[in-house]
């Protein structure tokens, strides 16, 4: 039998965090994930400093810093719009989660970008260690990001305030899995 406080809380510590505690699971389980691969980056830079130091000035730091300035902006109007939702302004919030999702299409359209410039240089998940992590980190981060669309286009149909914050909880992931993943591929040496 659940005592009293099991059933006000049946996620334990996740119950106060918000939206629904499964998406934390997702969530953290993400970034353990994305953490193993970053660990991976680290220990593969230590290893081979000249080969990725080689790599890492084939990339373009000032796209990498645009699409950085992009997600953060992305975020913060996602955030907005689970603001503006919960002030029962529906109709700002879905204008909010709109331009959220515009400016996560600008981070693929630069990251696409980045990766057809590679390609036409020649440069492919094959090329060396660092370029096999480079496009294995990016590339699973891309897929995130079109996730988090999808998902913010699910939440702005069904536009509770819990789904908001379901939702752009996992954006927030994917914002931060980026301010982490940009100094370490791009400038850190």
């Amino acid at each position: 039998m659940m005592n009293a406080v099991q059933e006000d809380h049946p996620w334990g510590a996740l119950s106060e965090l918000p939206g629904h505690p499964m998406m934390w699971v997702l969530i953290l389980t993400e970034v353990v994930t994305f953490g193993l691969l970053f660990m991976t980056f680290a220990v593969a830079r230590a290893i081979h400093p000249d080969l990725f130091a080689a790599g890492q000035a084939q990339l373009d730091p000032v796209l990498g810093g645009i699409n950085t300035l992009v997600l953060i902006t992305s975020g913060w109007l996602a955030a907005l719009a689970v603001e503006s939702r919960s002030a029962g302004s529906r109709g700002i919030a879905r204008l909010q989660l709109g331009a959220a999702m515009a400016l996560g299409l600008v981070f693929i359209a630069i990251k696409l970008a980045e990766y057809v410039a590679k390609a036409e240089a020649g440069i492919g998940l094959e090329t060396d260690t660092f370029f096999t992590l480079y496009f294995l980190l990016t590339g699973f981060h891309l897929l995130h990001v079109v996730l988090g669309i999808v998902i913010l286009a699910a939440v702005a149909f069904s536009d509770s305030v819990e789904n908001l914050k379901t939702g752009t909880a996992f954006w927030h992931m994917v914002d931060l899995v980026w301010v982490v993943m940009y100094p370490l591929v791009y400038l850190i040496g």
